[in-house]
């Protein structure tokens, strides 16, 4: 061992602190601090160091004695850490492909639990691709040992229904519902037991922890939090660190059912009583539609060629608009067009009324769907052509110079 010692480490410990560290797995006539004494004073006396230090040395000497071999670590990296794939139960993610749902089914990958997901398609399919790269990327560099399903549930005719009866104030809390209900009769078709979500105490409204303890109250089911206390740098900082950033930049922060003036302290007699005016009929239809997926069948949807929205930035008198936008929004900041940018006709038709109005329209014409920041018009437009619509671009305006 100390001739091993001698030819491994002989330059690392010119000059320098050192001490010997000593791991053993087996039956030998010696113990570990044995072998740490005797290769220790070995290289001390054979080699010009600056002394045995066993506290903060500058070069620790690492040797790993396993039956009848021995070895010599020249480099240690840190690991992933946590436990073993298999040795926990499996648990379901819902997965929006954000910085905080990427690094809460992460944390339970760490964690030894088998992690599936689960995706509500709020956004079409655009969306759903890029979610669904986030996850194949977690897998492949996480939990690939373990085959798991990814689910994809149509939200769409969900998010319409609570935006057409649902008080504005308390949809952010009923949507949330909607998925763990969702999620729930999911995870019990794979005899899972337990949801992850992304949740962060108080990062928003629908966050707080009397919002959480009335979403909850819509399941039996265990709700794994793993972020329920981090900070939103230090997640960003984790995605940064697990390769998910890249990913998650550029996903939107879908924001089809973010109120006005959220409720901070949802009340459950109020909250049911909203309820009470949903078609829950669409919401078990959206979970009959949900599509269920191996992980590995994946590659083929995402090397499959989405379609190609083409961007307008300016009109004349044959452009029909589409103002895309929820109602509230657009009240409040009203599309102004310049006398030389005009269409020949402005139309408001919110994005959730879009998938089953858009059908109406005069097919002779083409549509341009505007949502100002584009990220909402270009989704339903791609969602639109893959539904077989050749009609519709997206309308990004130049904003103006300022001299």
């Amino acid at each position: 061992m100390l001739d091993l010692a001698l030819e491994y480490y002989r330059e690392k410990l010119v000059g320098k602190t050192f001490a010997v560290r000593c791991k053993r797995n087996g039956k030998h006539s010696f113990k570990s601090t044995d072998v740490e004494r005797h290769v220790g004073a070995g290289l001390n006396t054979l080699i010009e160091t600056a002394g045995v230090k066993l506290k903060d040395p500058e070069v620790t000497v690492l040797i790993e004695v396993r039956d009848d071999s021995v070895f010599m670590v020249r480099d240690s990296r840190v690991g992933m850490g946590g436990f073993p794939l298999g040795c926990q139960d499996s648990v379901l993610s819902l997965i929006s492909g954000g910085f905080d749902s990427s690094v809460s089914s992460y944390l339970c990958v760490k964690r030894g639990l088998q992690t599936h997901y689960c995706f509500f398609n709020l956004g079409g399919r655009a969306h759903e691709l890029a979610v669904k790269e986030v996850a194949l990327y977690l897998w492949m560099k996480y939990h690939s040992s373990h085959r798991v399903k990814f689910i994809s549930v149509p939200f769409e005719g969900v998010v319409e229904e609570i935006l057409n009866k649902v008080d504005n104030s308390q949809m952010g809390v009923i949507l949330k519902r909607m998925m763990l209900r969702a999620a729930e009769q999911i995870a019990a078709g794979l005899h899972i037991e337990a949801l992850v979500t992304g949740e962060s105490v108080a990062q928003v409204s629908s966050q707080t922890l009397p919002n959480l303890a009335v979403i909850d109250a819509v399941t039996d089911c265990l709700v794994l939090r793993p972020l329920a206390t981090t900070d939103k740098q230090d997640i960003i900082d984790t995605a940064r660190e697990i390769g998910t950033e890249e990913f998650s930049k550029d996903i939107p922060e879908y924001c089809a059912v973010i109120s006005n003036k959220p409720t901070t302290r949802a009340k459950l007699h109020r909250i049911e009583r909203e309820e009470a005016r949903f078609d829950f009929a669409i919401l078990d239809a959206a979970i009959g539609s949900a599509k269920h997926q191996l992980i590995t069948d994946l590659v083929a949807d995402l090397d499959g060629e989405s379609a190609e929205v083409k961007i307008v930035e300016t009109l004349d008198s044959k452009s029909t608009v589409i103002d895309i936008r929820h109602p509230d929004e657009a009240e409040i900041k009203p599309l102004l067009l310049d006398k030389k940018n005009q269409p020949g006709e402005l139309l408001n038709i919110p994005f959730y009324q879009l998938r089953s109005g858009f059908a109406d329209l005069d097919k002779n014409k083409n549509y341009l769907l505007y949502c100002g920041k584009g990220m909402m018009s270009r989704l339903h437009a791609a969602n639109l052509i893959d539904a077989g619509f050749a009609n519709v671009a997206v309308l990004e305006l130049a904003k103006p110079q300022k001299h």
